[in-house]
């Protein structure tokens, strides 16, 4: 009788454990972190972590390479490389060509739009048009939605930036939440996609860092204070890593690309906000070890682009470098092509991301032969000395130029959403505005400046060490998805990291 029972109190703790394990959606032997944190430092080139390396403490950069794994020739494997694409393609581990995010904005049914504009939410903590973004615009999965499929929904996923596609993209579609900055308003904010009113937590954080100005937040260090408190906060007030359920937090520091912009990659600012990085890193992994637990969770860091070198200071030191001005080039483009047809309407909508865009309406309209336009408009383009290439993007296969650009051009076309002609400058000439060449500069293209970017690995299940193999920003989701046991996103391309 007492072994009877003794079998039937067995029994029943097997089924009270084997519900708990059905209820939180974990799997049956598979071992997981608590919590996975996935950051990226917008436009930070991959020669950032050695530059400074003298001025970072011990408990930011270096130490993530010092005990997780560095891969040091990870590479931007698309154009255009710039923050929406970048951010899309670290998480989902594809290209735009697949996940459909062609650019910051690209094209939709025949108009340029914004990558998660969305007129069929509302703004939660706004009234602006702010808050009116979704990520309806992707078109694949990402990290987090492959973790929320593995758990049956139950783990959370936040993803916090002042950018709101650096943000929302990054945490997916079926992310319980992304907050990003209201720059009218110095406040986090979300959208009814997500919820129809913000938490407590986040009420009490915009009550205590609300309500500074945009060139206050989002050109300082402050920015990435606020960036570091709000993802400390998501994991305070979500509960994030405290069950058997992995969660995932995504954050993005922004200010570095706004800076960036402003300053170029050699100024005293530039230096000034990196140091400052580090030090919130530091602060964000020491919170995580004592809230989470020191081996219990998953970090990796990475960026969504780089930056070139600022074009006054190469030529003060005799490197071939130049601008053009996109807008300008298009205007005078158009009056060619107007002129040679004899149009009446304009035929090219925008030069953007190195990208020109025809109006193909406007083609139809006037009974104009498409390939005869774009035969026309590459042979005017090809005059101009500062571009290697003028390329068709429909048929980039079949172009003559350097395999690994072709790579690149391809990799990064969308048929829908991408336009129709790719320009390839000469390498360190870029996109600059109207009147004197300033003093910031930008990115978009595929040399080295721009595609080169860090990616470090630390915590669970990561053994400390360095590859200088070559490895894509496609391979960090494959990575990741390895690592934690979970099928990696539906548009990814990479390969798995090694870490032995």
């Amino acid at each position: 009788m007492k072994r009877n029972l003794l079998i039937a109190k067995a029994i029943l703790a097997a089924v009270i454990v084997a519900g708990l394990g059905c209820a939180r959606g974990t799997a049956a032997g598979v071992d997981r972190p608590k919590l996975v944190v996935g950051i990226v430092v917008d436009q930070m080139r991959w020669d950032y972590l050695y530059r400074y390396y003298g001025l970072y403490g011990d408990g930011g950069f270096k130490r993530m390479m010092r005990e997780g794994y560095n891969c040091e020739n990870t590479m931007i494997n698309y154009v255009p490389t710039v923050t929406a694409v970048g951010h899309t393609s670290v998480f989902t581990g594809s290209v735009p060509a697949i996940h459909g995010i062609a650019g910051n904005d690209f094209l939709m049914d025949g108009r340029m739009v914004y990558c998660c504009e969305d007129s069929t939410v509302s703004g939660v903590g706004t009234d602006g048009k702010a808050g009116r973004m979704s990520p309806r615009r992707l078109l694949s999965t990402t990290i987090a939605d492959e973790l929320k499929i593995a758990t049956g929904f139950k783990a959370k996923v936040i993803g916090v930036s002042l950018k709101d596609r650096a943000a929302i993209l990054p945490a997916g579609h079926s992310a319980d939440a992304a907050y990003w900055m209201d720059n009218s308003t110095g406040r986090f904010i979300t959208s009814t996609y997500y919820m129809k009113e913000l938490p407590r937590w986040v009420v009490s954080f915009n009550k205590k860092y609300g309500g500074r100005s945009e060139s206050e937040v989002s050109y300082s260090t402050y920015g990435n204070l606020v960036t570091a408190e709000m993802a400390k906060a998501a994991v305070e007030g979500e509960h994030l890593g405290e069950d058997a359920v992995t969660d995932m937090l995504t954050v993005s520091f922004s200010v570095t690309d706004k800076v960036g912009h402003k300053v170029a990659t050699h100024s005293p600012e530039i230096q000034e906000i990196y140091v400052d990085v580090d030090k919130r890193l530091a602060d964000l992994f020491a919170y995580l070890d004592q809230k989470v637990g020191k081996g219990q969770y998953l970090a990796f860091l990475t960026a969504d682009h780089g930056a070139a070198n600022n074009i006054l200071m190469l030529q003060e030191h005799g490197i071939p470098a130049g601008g053009f001005v996109a807008s300008k080039v298009a205007k005078e483009l158009d009056t060619y092509l107007k002129q040679k047809f004899g149009a009446q309407k304009s035929v090219v909508m925008c030069i953007s991301n190195y990208k020109v865009f025809i109006d193909h309406k406007a083609v139809e309209a006037m009974r104009l032969d498409l390939g005869e336009v774009k035969a026309a408009a590459i042979e005017w383009l090809k005059r101009d000395p500062q571009l290697a290439y003028v390329v068709d993007l429909e048929h980039a296969a079949t172009a003559t130029l350097p395999a690994i650009i072709k790579e690149r051009i391809i990799n990064g076309y969308h048929r829908l959403r991408s336009g129709d002609i790719q320009l390839v400058p000469n390498p360190a000439n870029y996109e600059v505005g109207e009147g004197p060449i300033d003093r910031g500069t930008t990115h978009g293209v595929w040399n080295p400046y721009d595609s080169h970017i860090p990616f470090l690995l630390m915590g669970w299940g990561v053994k400390p060490g360095r590859t200088d193999a070559k490895t894509t920003i496609n391979d960090i989701a494959a990575t990741v998805c390895a690592l934690i046991h979970v099928q990696m996103p539906n548009g990814c391309i990479g390969n798995a990291v090694v870490n032995n």
